[in-house]
């Protein structure tokens, strides 16, 4: 429980989301038998933007800064995981009747059932295939012809002859759409 608390001090609050992430993490690193990596070694494909990826990020080291986290905008609570060293990759996702079994208790009861639990009673937990996540890499950064700002080549928009960043984009985009 004690470094359960250490996470909630770093997302803000305690949560069964947060519970949830913490747990589906430890779960992964166990399965895959690791320790948290030093670099890029581990990377962590979320399906979700809740709570739970904060856990993510600080147990397993994995960030958008360091490219080794990815965000697949599905909405699911599934987090992949894929250790570099060896080539695995472990899927976690909550069991459906998870949220239903846990519907008549308390919102601190469920935390507590969450971390309490056995990892097989609360997950669906499978090695999986998939491809090695590539590394991450850096792009050439371009300013935008309409606003001055810089923003990274992978990003841009070509709209009449400029190199715009997707805000500008959109913006000239729409207006020029409404003129027909």
């Amino acid at each position: 429980m004690k470094f359960y608390k250490e996470v909630v001090k770093f997302h803000g609050h305690s949560c069964p989301g947060l519970a949830m992430g913490f747990r589906m993490t430890q779960a992964a690193m166990d399965f895959l038998e690791i320790d948290r990596p030093k670099d890029e070694e581990l990377v962590a494909i979320v399906e979700n933007d809740a709570c739970g990826v904060d856990a993510v990020q600080f147990i397993s080291g994995c960030t958008f800064g360091k490219g080794n986290l990815i965000f697949k905008d599905f909405g699911k609570m599934v987090y992949t995981f894929y250790d570099r060293k060896f080539g695995r990759a472990v899927r976690i996702l909550r069991k459906a009747n998870t949220k239903k079994r846990l519907s008549d208790l308390s919102r601190e009861q469920i935390i507590d059932k969450i971390i309490e639990s056995p990892f097989e009673e609360l997950f669906d937990i499978r090695e999986v295939k998939i491809p090695q996540p590539e590394y991450s890499r850096l792009f050439e950064t371009i300013i935008c012809d309409e606003c001055g700002e810089t923003v990274v080549e992978t990003k841009t928009h070509k709209f009449k002859d400029k190199i715009l960043c997707k805000p500008c984009y959109e913006k000239l985009a729409t207006k020029n759409t409404k003129k027909h």
